[in-house]
């Protein structure tokens, strides 16, 4: 399904795609990514402050992703087209848990341009394999709306199953919304060290 690249800086070749962990030379791609899918990812997303959309905020926020990264306290992918190296998508990983619970959570985005190819599913499958063999983790969480059936097909295909609801979960463009809770198991866990 992909090959990976094992290293420091994970990249993940899936088909077409490349998803890497951020770097900071991502800021300026990272931004445009952002301003352009601005209206698109509103109504799925929390209220942005301006500096968010550019590439000075994007600078900051980076400095301290890696620093996430390097004490393996989150993880921060980018979705590039491999004939274009533009950014398409984004998928992190937060709230990390290891021992006991060795699970965290994920959420993603897609641009406006790319939906309705398979893009997510093939990246969030790839990455989520990432996580459960070189990171150990035993259990990915995600949560959607219920009005957003793309994300939910996007979970089901990626092997994601639905575990319950919670009310007002998130605080969404202004909004408490509701959100079906899911997750993914490691069939082939192994404790780390054992």
């Amino acid at each position: 399904m992909f090959q990976s690249i094992m290293n420091r800086t994970p990249s993940l070749q899936v088909d077409d795609l490349i998803v890497r962990l951020v770097t900071p030379k991502d800021a300026a791609g990272i931004a445009a990514y952002y301003q352009r899918n601005r209206a698109f990812l509103q109504p799925w997303e929390p209220l942005r402050e301006e500096g968010f959309f550019t590439v000075a905020g994007w600078e900051k926020r980076l400095s301290q992703l890696a620093e996430l990264h390097k004490h393996k306290l989150a993880y921060y992918f980018v979705i590039l087209r491999e004939e274009t190296n533009e950014v398409c998508g984004v998928i992190n990983y937060s709230n990390l848990v290891r021992h006991p619970f060795y699970a965290c959570h994920v959420g993603y985005s897609l641009d406006a341009a790319c939906q309705g190819q398979g893009l997510m599913r093939r990246a969030l499958s790839a990455t989520v394999t990432w996580m459960f063999e070189a990171q150990s983790f035993h259990r990915v969480m995600a949560a959607y709306m219920p009005r957003n059936q793309k994300s939910a097909s996007v979970l089901r295909a990626a092997g994601f199953e639905i575990e319950g609801e919670a009310r007002d979960y998130l605080l969404i463009n202004g909004r408490w919304e509701d959100h079906i809770l899911t997750a993914k198991i490691n069939p082939n866990w192994i404790q780390p060290g054992a």
